[in-house]
C-alpha cells in the first residue's frame, strides 16, 4: 500500500490537530445536549438542566415522570454510547497502527465475532452455566457471555500468532479472519436452531442497540473501557513507530512485541465490553480512524483521543435517528451507523482514488 499525501510542516499539522480535538470536544458535548433534550417524551433543554440540577442537588423531582426519564433512561442510554462510541474508534485506531492498514477494524481479530458466538450461545442454550456468575454481578448471562466469548477468542488467535516469544502481525491478521469465518458460521447453525422467540432477540442483539441500558451496566462497562482509554496515549509513540516497520521500531527503542501484547488485548477488552453491552455495532472503527487520519494526520498522540470523542459523538448522533426515525419504535444503532459509514466511507476513497493506492 502506498499513499502520496502532501504534507504539512508538522508545526502547522499539530497546531491544526489541536484545533479539531477542541472542536471535537465541543461538538460531543452538543451531540449529548442534543441527545438528553430529544425523544419521544419532548424535554426541553431548560427543563433537562433543571432536572439534572435539582437531581444532583439532592432535592425531589418536581416532575417524577421527567426525571425517570431523563435520569433513568437517557443519561445512562447517553454514557453507554460515549462509552461504547470511544471504545470502537479507539479500537479501530489502535488496529489500524497495528496491521499498517487503514482498512482494519476490530471485527479483523475476531473479537466481535467470538463475542456474538458467545451470546448467541446464551441465547439459544441458557447458559446455565454461567447464571452463578450472571446473579453475583447481577447483570445478566447476555453480557456475561459475550464477553467471554470475545476474549476466549482473543487468546486463541493470540496463541496461533505468538511462537517463540514472538507475534507475527501476519498471521495474527489471517488467524483473526478465520477465527471470525468460524465463529459466525457456528452463530448461524445456532441461528438456524433458534425458535422463532429466540430469532427476534438474536436479529435484535445481532444489529446492536443501547436500549438496554442501566446505571448498573454502565458501572460495569465504565472501568475497563475508560482504563484502556487511559492507557491509550502510552501506546501513541510505539504506534508512530510501526509505520516505519517493525525492525526500524525495534531499533528506535520500542519493544514492539510489548506493544503487540498491549494492543491486542486493549482491544480484545473494550471491543468484547462493547458487544457485551450493546450488541454487534460495524463501521465505527473504521470509519473514524480514517477519516480523522484524512484531517489531522497520522500522529497517534492526537489521533487516539480524537478518535474517543469522534466515536461517541457518532454512536450518540447515530442512537438520536434511532430514536427518532421509526419512534415510538426504535432502529437497531446498527443499521443506522452502517447506512451512514457505508457510503460516507466509500464518497472518502472516491474522492481521494487519485491519491490513494491501495
Amino acid at each position: 500500500m502506498t499513499m502520496a499525501l502532501t504534507a504539512a510542516p508538522a508545526g502547522d499539522r499539530r497546531a491544526r490537530a489541536r484545533v479539531v480535538v477542541a472542536l471535537l470536544a465541543v461538538l460531543l458535548l452538543a451531540v449529548m445536549a442534543a441527545a438528553l433534550a430529544t425523544g419521544p417524551y419532548g424535554l426541553p433543554a431548560g427543563r433537562v438542566i433543571a432536572i439534572l440540577g435539582d437531581w444532583l442537588a439532592g432535592r425531589p423531582a418536581a416532575d417524577v415522570t421527567e426525571r425517570i426519564v431523563l435520569v433513568d433512561i437517557r443519561l445512562p442510554r447517553l454514557l453507554l454510547g460515549a462509552l461504547v462510541g470511544a471504545a470502537l474508534a479507539v479500537s479501530g485506531t489502535m488496529l489500524q497502527g497495528l496491521f499498517r492498514n487503514p482498512l482494519a477494524d476490530p471485527g479483523l481479530v475476531g473479537v466481535s465475532s467470538g463475542a456474538a458466538l458467545g451470546a448467541v450461545a446464551a441465547i439459544i442454550t441458557g447458559a446455565a452455566l454461567l447464571a452463578p456468575i450472571a446473579a453475583v454481578l447481577s447483570i445478566g448471562i447476555l453480557p456475561v457471555a459475550a464477553f467471554l466469548g470475545g476474549f476466549a477468542t482473543t487468546l486463541v488467535l493470540y496463541s496461533i500468532a505468538t511462537r517463540q516469544g514472538r507475534t507475527s502481525v501476519a498471521t495474527m491478521l489471517l488467524a483473526g479472519i478465520a477465527i471470525g469465518a468460524f465463529s459466525g458460521a457456528i452463530t448461524s447453525w445456532l441461528v438456524f436452531r433458534s425458535t422463532d422467540a429466540q430469532l427476534r432477540e438474536l436479529t435484535f442483539w445481532t444489529m446492536g442497540s443501547l436500549s438496554g441500558a442501566t446505571w448498573l451496566k454502565i458501572a460495569f462497562a465504565a472501568p475497563p473501557i475508560l482504563a484502556v482509554l487511559a492507557l491509550s496515549p502510552v501506546v501513541a509513540r510505539g504506534l508512530d513507530a510501526l509505520v516505519l516497520g517493525e525492525a526500524e521500531a525495534h531499533h528506535l527503542g520500542v519493544d514492539t512485541e510489548r506493544l503487540k501484547t498491549v494492543i491486542v488485548f486493549a482491544v480484545a477488552v473494550m471491543v468484547g465490553v462493547s458487544v457485551a453491552f450493546t450488541g454487534v455495532i460495524g463501521f465505527v472503527g473504521i470509519v473514524v480512524p480514517h477519516l480523522l487520519r484524512l484531517g489531522i494526520g497520522p500522529e497517534h498522540r492526537t489521533l487516539l483521543p480524537a478518535a474517543a470523542l469522534l466515536g461517541a459523538s457518532l454512536l450518540i448522533g447515530a442512537d438520536i435517528i434511532c430514536r427518532l426515525a421509526v419512534a415510538p419504535a426504535e432502529l437497531p444503532i446498527g443499521i443506522v451507523t452502517a447506512l451512514i459509514g457505508a457510503p460516507f466511507f466509500v464518497s472518502i476513497l472516491l474522492r481521494r482514488r487519485g491519491v490513494v493506492d491501495l
